[in-house]
């Protein structure tokens, strides 16, 4: 099973990737890889003077997703645009002592993301229940956490809207 951690249940049907819990520095870069440990998307922080934006970039270091701070808001919204140019809105809200995020697919299903964001243990949900799971509990490395996609989602719109959470949770601290 590569770099996770063995799991309760089987994971059939699933994705599996590895992320970095120190990575959302404007400017930084950084590997996502899969479960076997192979490098797959790169996250690509650039710094602009009006908005925070990053980029998520395949193997062959096409874009495949950016991810950019709302121009109106202070963190609490986020636009990613698909490269399939779909765009996609994140929006925080607060509904008691979790954090909530509704993500609004145009031309698609609409999400909504719960639980502890900050401490990456959360699920993202669709119209027919869990397609994602994001926990530190996986692995043994202090910085590093997982992000398990049901096999119907498409990955690249879990982990742009994984890198857009975490961007609005580390600026919320």
């Amino acid at each position: 099973m590569g770099i996770l951690r063995h799991r309760d249940d089987d994971g059939a049907g699933k994705l599996r990737f590895r992320m970095q819990t120190q990575l959302l520095s404007i400017g930084d870069d950084y590997w996502i890889e899969d479960g076997e440990g192979r490098r797959v998307y790169r996250v690509d922080g650039k710094a602009l003077r009006i908005r925070d934006t990053w980029e998520l970039k395949d193997a062959n270091h096409d874009v495949v997703a950016r991810i950019k701070e709302h121009k109106l808001s202070i963190r609490d919204a986020m636009n990613i645009e698909l490269g399939d140019g779909r765009q996609v809105k994140v929006r925080k809200r607060l509904v008691g002592i979790r954090d909530h995020f509704m993500i609004e697919v145009e031309h698609g299903d609409d999400y909504k993301a719960h639980g502890n964001v900050v401490d990456h243990e959360y699920e993202i949900e669709g119209p027919d229940g869990k397609v994602a799971e994001i926990s530190k509990r996986w692995f043994r490395l202090r910085d590093t956490y997982g992000v398990e996609i049901d096999g119907n989602v498409d990955p690249v719109l879990v982990l742009a809207v994984t890198v857009a959470i975490d961007a609005m949770a580390s600026h919320h601290d």
